[in-house]
């Protein structure tokens, strides 16, 4: 478990990261999310023990990260935006140094790195210079590198950036994956990605956090009201206020027409109220035909832009 109280990161009068407080429970996919300024690589970095914080503390399984920063780092993986590669090493070469700075013992090695390889699919290219892989095994690699040791905490940034579709599918299956035997934390700007994989969100701002829970509390909560995508075959401004007309309707904006003879309206509802029932009746009695009434769910770039944006004080 990995948690970080109150901790703060100055560089000169500025707060890169201001009091921050959360926790990062054992087993779990966390993503961390912020825009680009707001304090994500900061903050990872910290936990890492890469650079120390101004303010407060960060502990692993209750090992202070600055007070024990050896045993720490032995237990944490990690892989940046950039993978940390020396790309006139052969993959193996490469992975046996890692071994040796992690402090492997060296009987194990070969085993452990046999399982690395199988795990990310490198077994092939093993024996390749780094220089001469596709941007895919490179990243492999560097997946390979974060899991040696097998620690118990493994960070990624931006795991799947530059990577074609198959092998963002494959990389995203080994992240969930990695969720059964250890603690991840998952930095990533594509957010249906961090919604598939993660047990959990963290958002960050401007170096303050501003949610952090389970995505479906999150969508739970967020959202002042019910949007709906409602389908009627009639006239545009009739049906547009007769929709506005129904209770609890908060707002009706046109969509366009999506399918022909028909009109597409986009039906804000305030959340306490159920509309649907009486929409339809509305709809029915007025004599216009009802072809789809679709509920949209709130998403995770909801749920992102609305406590990043400019109003909420977000860069």
């Amino acid at each position: 478990m990995i948690e970080l109280k109150h901790v703060t990161k100055r560089y000169g009068a500025k707060c890169a990261v201001n009091d921050i407080s959360f926790t990062i429970n054992k087993g779990e996919v966390l993503g961390f999310l912020g825009r680009n300024g707001a304090g994500k690589s900061t903050t990872m970095n910290m936990i890492t023990g890469y650079i120390s914080a101004s303010e407060g503390q960060i502990l692993l399984d209750g090992m202070d990260v600055l007070e024990q920063p050896r045993e720490v780092k032995r237990r944490i993986g990690y892989l940046p935006e950039q993978p940390p590669l020396y790309m006139d090493m052969t993959v193996e070469e490469y992975l046996k140094f890692v071994c040796d700075i992690k402090e492997v013992r060296k009987k194990s090695q070969k085993a452990h790195l046999d399982d690395l390889y199988n795990l990310v699919k490198i077994t092939d290219v093993r024996h390749r210079l780094i220089k001469n892989l596709s941007k895919g095994y490179k990243q492999r690699v560097g997946v390979a590198q974060a899991l040696v040791g097998n620690p118990d905490v493994v960070i990624m940034d931006e795991p799947t950036v530059g990577l074609d579709p198959k092998q963002i599918i494959e990389i995203r299956k080994l992240i969930s994956g990695l969720g059964e035997n250890h603690t991840v934390v998952l930095s990533s700007h594509i957010l249906h990605e961090v919604a598939d994989v993660c047990d959990r969100v963290v958002i960050i701002n401007k170096g303050q956090i501003v949610a952090q829970d389970s995505l479906a509390n999150l969508t739970h909560g967020i959202g002042e009201g019910i949007r709906m995508i409602v389908r009627v075959v009639g006239p545009e401004k009739p049906v547009t206020r007769l929709l506005r007309d129904v209770p609890g309707v908060k707002d009706v904006e046109t969509m366009g027409v999506k399918e022909t003879g028909s009109m597409d309206y986009l039906v804000e509802s305030d959340a306490k109220t159920d509309v649907r029932r009486p929409l339809v009746n509305a709809v029915l009695a007025a004599g216009y035909s009802l072809l789809m009434l679709k509920p949209m769910d709130v998403t995770l770039e909801d749920i992102f832009l609305q406590l990043t944006s400019e109003e909420k004080g977000g860069y």
